[in-house]
């Protein structure tokens, strides 16, 4: 079987690999690119802990063939901090202790970057609902909705005073 060659952009970086035609993404992202913040939890889409941004829209990565990143943008958990600096969203996660494990947290801080990039301003609800598709077995959710709640309030008054 012959390996497809991709190339794509990764976290603003220009990467290119040879996969399998069945490879996931998750499989390229965590063996090939040694970008291991991305969980495996499920493997069927349920759960959340895959979750990356494939041109701008969340998708769960052990759901999409590596094959199918070609010429396309990906965003990982990697790419969340500016730096050294942490995203308010990781900042506040720490702050709230809104992780136990660990395991669920990248892609709860992926989805959760992503609503807050498209709503500056959710309300309880909205959060839990863009949320839904993330799966904690350790934290419950509260903690994380206040961590996401409370960096929203963090961002809005930052581009206030920009």
């Amino acid at each position: 079987m012959s390996k497809f060659r991709v190339s794509t952009i990764i976290n603003g970086d220009t990467q290119e690999f040879l996969c399998n035609p069945g490879a996931t993404l998750l499989d390229v992202l965590r063996d090939e690119l040694r970008l291991t913040g991305t969980k495996e939890g499920c493997g069927s889409g349920d759960c959340g802990a895959c979750t990356v941004l494939l041109d701008g829209h969340m998708v769960c990565s052990c759901l999409v063939l590596a094959a199918e990143a070609e010429g396309r943008q990906v965003g990982t958990i990697e790419g969340v901090a500016e730096g050294s600096a942490l995203h308010p969203v990781q900042a506040k996660f720490l702050e709230h202790g809104a992780l136990q494990c660990g395991f669920c947290t990248p892609g709860f801080i992926v989805a959760s970057k992503t609503l807050l990039d498209h709503n500056p301003a959710p309300t309880e609800s909205e959060v839990r609902y863009w949320l839904a598709g993330n799966l904690c077995r350790c934290t419950g959710y509260d903690k994380i909705v206040r961590a996401v709640m409370d960096a929203a309030a963090d961002l809005r008054q930052e581009r206030a005073m920009a």
